[in-house]
């Protein structure tokens, strides 16, 4: 009998184990230890932002993100419906309203074209999500944002090593949101990061990381005690997590590497079908992606369900990805719909990602192979 594929599954990249057992050795296992540290400074460099600072997951950041940003309750914040809820909870949990625009046919990130319709009075802020690891049009978006006079928050949980025009994603908005979930391509079971690059919000992102307290500064030096002196919350993951994200990180380029290795041969296995009512992911000129993620896009719902059902008995697991905020329950209730949603209601029916991971090796043979049979039946 074969065994299952999944559509993931996490792989020690490094010295992940041996840097849990030193910092066992170490003494310390709540946050910012030296592997948080160690693990913040990789990212910066990176990224280039002006600083860093871990979280306990994606969510978190954008939580933070919120905060900092100084959503209020009656602010309004522009997003694709196509991206996962915490992207839109961030804002909600404010008090704020996630404003819903299409996106593009090609890339599946947010329109920019569509985005400055939806600018009003009550608008903060834009948020867009660079799916599968494909920056979003950063230059438009912040050139719109500069002519309004509001903040860039980018979800780049997809993102990290992906560029756009040469520069890395999650180094163009205010902030930029990272996860290390286990389905990432860097790992740490759960985990994040917030990137900073508007210095003017890193004393206070530093307070809200750590229960709304000055600690940081104490510790410093800065203040001769700590206190508490905003809201805040424990968003800081432990050293357990942060050691064995270091050991990932280490490994980031050679991880990307082989993500790209199979995203390059699903391309060229797939693009053939492209005549026969298939879609293949599309990347443009100015992005360079990371291999985080490889859907299929098959000519009607119908046609994705079966396609779906005939892999699972072949046992390889090929789900789809998102129901679109705007229609579920909480979208209807928080957000608002700017306009009519044609590519996301379409588009996100039709959608299967393939299974990819670092050592998929010889099994991405046989999701070809299966694939390619069901295809030729389906299509």
């Amino acid at each position: 009998m074969m065994s299952k594929i999944p559509y993931n599954r996490p792989v020690l990249a490094g010295r992940e184990l041996a840097y849990i057992s030193q910092a066992i050795e170490n003494g310390q296992l709540a946050g910012d230890g030296p592997f948080t540290s160690r693990c913040q400074e990789l990212l910066r460099k990176r990224l280039n932002a002006e600083a860093v600072l871990l979280t306990h997951s994606c969510t978190a950041a954008l939580e933070m993100a919120a905060i900092l940003i100084g959503i209020q309750p009656g602010d309004e914040v522009i997003m694709p419906s196509f991206t996962f809820v915490s992207t839109a909870n961030a804002v909600v949990l404010r008090g704020g309203t996630p404003v819903f625009v299409d996106i593009r046919p090609d890339t599946l990130n947010i329109d920019e074209k569509l985005i400055e319709a939806a600018i009003n009075s009550k608008t903060r802020s834009i948020w867009p999500v660079h799916y599968a690891g494909v920056s979003a049009d950063m230059q438009e978006i912040c050139a719109i944002a500069d002519r309004h006079g509001l903040t860039v928050v980018e979800d780049a949980a997809q993102a990290l090593g992906s560029t756009y025009r040469n520069r890395p994603a999650g180094s163009f908005g205010d902030l930029a949101a990272l996860s290390f979930h286990e389905t990432k391509n860097i790992i740490s079971g759960e985990g994040g990061a917030l990137a900073i690059n508007n210095s003017a919000l890193m004393e206070r992102a530093e307070i809200i990381r750590e229960k709304g307290t000055n600690r940081k500064r104490f510790f410093r030096g800065q203040v001769d005690k700590y206190t508490w002196v905003d809201i805040g919350s424990s968003f800081l993951p432990g050293e357990l997590i942060a050691a064995f994200l270091l050991g990932q990180l280490e490994k980031a380029d050679e991880i990307n590497s082989h993500r790209l290795t199979t995203w390059d041969n699903y391309f060229n296995a797939f693009v053939r079908y492209q005549d026969r009512g298939l879609r293949v992911p599309y990347t443009p000129s100015e992005c360079k992606h990371n291999g985080h993620l490889f859907h299929l896009i098959l000519p009607d719902e119908d046609a994705r369900h079966e396609f779906i059902a005939r892999m699972r008995t072949d046992d390889v697991m090929t789900p789809f990805h998102y129901v679109p905020l705007h229609s579920a329950p909480a979208g209807k209730f928080y957000g608002r719909v700017h306009a009519d949603l044609p590519c996301t209601d379409d588009l996100s029916a039709r959608l299967v990602r393939l299974p990819l991971f670092p050592n998929i090796g010889d099994l991405a043979e046989r999701v070809v192979e299966r694939a390619c049979v069901h295809l030729d039946a389906l299509l």
